[in-house]
């Protein structure tokens, strides 16, 4: 853990208006933040949230930046797409996450079907990584540079990239990546990292491949797309993300989404969704080396999920309406705990972007992160009670204990009990 030390301002910060970039920043995280979908750049309520600099201080385009969007022909880059959130990003003083370079998906048929030498493949990617992150040079905190290069079972996964030049593209796709920019972090990316298993071994290798080549790597994002009740608990998610802690690179949460098999789902199983999310950003916390974390979408009404796990869905913060639902109140209780030993007194599961009085410049630097594993577990018996969704207790929990009838105090973790 990090020293335990508050923020200057700390304690002006009120949990009537504090939003979740604003509690990660103090929580010494370096941001929390959303995916933007280039085709609700015109919408005008989707953009109030993502413009909302309180609530999110980084942004990653969606698709804009992938291989079939910026070089849909060889030679030939196009950027109308891409340039879309880093140019919103830029206007609201947001961190920008750059997505995603040498992948198997989204990759136009002139490459996949390439039918290239090893030698003509190294041109074709150093020729893309030059260009691309040419044009974003300066812009980006990080770049996801090879992503999704481990198949689920632990294998290499087949690819143009691999089946034409093995492991040898990974070292060679970073060093090409570091001579374009080399002041943003370099990361690999991929999901399923999370249940510490064959993929997440050959994940660790990789990272050793990388290094031993003396090619360069900063950083490993667990994209953490995860399904209600079988997340991994807050110990074993610390324990996997220290894995690549100590090959020593940093870890994030990238692309977070915990959907539900079941629609629509339960009282009972949005709280269980609340505490698999406090338990994903409470291993962030718990660990030195973890910066951020991205959410890959922030409202059900237009997340991936249902188009591609059909039946599945309702993974998000807020719901098709914008309304906050149970896991963005356990999300926030766990980063306002982290930050001043006690969660938010407001639990409103509907309130929509609050002002905050223009863009908030966000640090490229990690803020020193207050440790809460300390905090006294004791809680009031009396006082008002708490309406449905509200907290109802937890470490450092100060508010209500009694739930308004029919509802009753549910213990979701040692952070967050809730009224449902």
């Amino acid at each position: 853990m990090r020293g335990s030390s508050l923020l200057v301002g700390l304690a002006a910060l009120s949990g009537a208006s504090a939003q979740l970039h604003q509690l990660a920043t103090r929580a010494g995280l370096l941001y929390f933040g959303t995916a933007v979908g280039e085709g609700q750049i015109n919408d005008g309520t989707y953009m109030r949230y993502v413009d909302n600099t309180a609530e999110f201080g980084q942004l990653v385009p969606e698709n804009g930046q992938k291989w079939d969007s910026t070089e849909p022909n060889r030679g030939q880059f196009s950027y109308g797409s891409a340039d879309v959130v880093p140019r919103r990003a830029a206007a609201n003083r947001q961190i920008l996450r750059c997505h995603a370079l040498v992948w198997h998906s989204q990759l136009p048929n002139w490459v996949r079907n390439g039918g290239f030498s090893s030698s003509t493949l190294q041109s074709v990617i150093t020729t893309h990584i030059n260009n691309v992150m040419g044009h974003f040079r300066g812009q980006c905190y990080a770049w996801d540079v090879v992503n999704e290069a481990v198949d689920d079972n632990g294998s290499w996964r087949s690819s143009v990239f691999y089946n034409t030049m093995g492991t040898s593209f990974l070292p060679f796709s970073f060093r090409a990546a570091r001579a374009a920019d080399p002041n943003t972090k370099l990361y690999y990316n991929d999901y399923n990292l999370e249940y510490n298993g064959a993929k997440t071994n050959r994940a660790v290798e990789l990272v050793n491949i990388i290094q031993q080549a003396g090619a360069p790597i900063d950083g490993v994002g667990f994209q953490a797309h995860l399904i209600v009740g079988t997340t991994p608990t807050r110990s074993q998610l610390a324990t996997v993300l220290r894995r690549f802690t100590a090959l020593g690179v940093e870890v994030a949460y990238t692309e977070l989404d915990i959907r539900h098999e079941s629609l629509p789902p339960s009282s009972s199983a949005l709280a269980r969704q609340g505490g698999d999310y406090a338990a994903v950003v409470q291993s962030c916390l718990d660990v030195d080396a973890c910066v951020g974390i991205t959410i890959w979408g922030f409202t059900d009404r237009f997340s991936w999920i249902p188009g591609t796990f059909p039946g599945t869905g309702a993974a998000l913060l807020y719901d098709d309406n914008y309304n906050r639902k149970p896991a963005w109140t356990s999300v926030s209780s766990v980063l306002a705990a982290a930050a001043t030993g006690a969660p938010p007194t407001s639990t409103s599961t509907s309130a929509g972007p609050t002002t905050t009085g223009g863009p908030t410049t966000t640090s490229t630097t990690l803020s020193t992160r207050t440790s809460s594993s300390t905090s006294s577990s004791s809680v009031p018996t009396g006082g008002p009670e708490q309406v449905q969704w509200g907290q109802c207790g937890g470490i450092g929990w100060t508010g209500p204990t009694r739930c308004a009838s029919p509802w009753t105090c549910h213990y979701v973790n040692d952070w967050y009990s809730q009224c449902y």
